[in-house]
């Protein structure tokens, strides 16, 4: 019997853990912009009332390499760290076009083309992220990406983040919303 893979569940409404700064659509329709965001998994309740809930579940890496993968949890800060008191959650979806390339298609262009594994390396251990996939579980995203980090690395992940839109992978990218958040 296999275990059970966790699945996160983050309810955007009246009450939650972090503040809500700011809800923007960067791409495709946006979200019911919301005060508060709760993050938990898919056992806890959460916020009844939400305005709108998504869900995803961590998975294996697809587009790593094993030298990749064990470089970023050499260098990884763990979620939930006390000065971490910012955070973004960026939903997005590919195009039919993206889902149509075969696997090695997909990494090609997510690492060897656009370097998405070398841009997020030169921001750790400041930025912590997890990513989730809710395709998966048919959920609106295919990915919720999550990131926490200080204050005073809010530089470096606006950095991260117009460094990633610019890549060649980024023009299969349908929809995107990105929420800013404060503890």
């Amino acid at each position: 019997m296999s275990a059970q893979v966790p699945i996160t569940v983050f309810a955007g409404g009246e009450v939650g853990q972090w503040r809500v700064e700011t809800v923007a659509a960067v791409s495709g329709p946006p979200l019911p912009v919301v005060p508060r965001l709760s993050v938990s998994d898919a056992t806890h309740r959460g916020d009844t009332d939400a305005v709108w809930a998504l869900r995803g579940l961590t998975s294996n890496t697809r587009y790593t390499r094993r030298d990749e993968r064990e470089a970023l949890a050499a260098r990884q800060a763990g979620l939930g760290r006390p000065e971490a008191t910012r955070a973004a959650l960026i939903p997005i979806s590919k195009s039919a076009a993206w889902w149509a390339l075969a696997q090695d298609e997909r990494r090609l262009l997510f690492e060897e083309t656009s370097h998405h594994i070398s841009i997020g390396m030169d921001y750790l251990p400041a930025v912590a992220r997890r990513l989730l996939h809710g395709r998966d579980l048919d959920e609106p995203f295919d990915f919720l990406t999550w990131f926490e980090y200080s204050p005073d690395d809010a530089p470096a992940f606006e950095d991260l983040v117009a460094r990633l839109r610019t890549t060649t992978e980024w023009e299969y990218v349908e929809r995107e919303i990105d929420i800013r958040l404060v503890r």
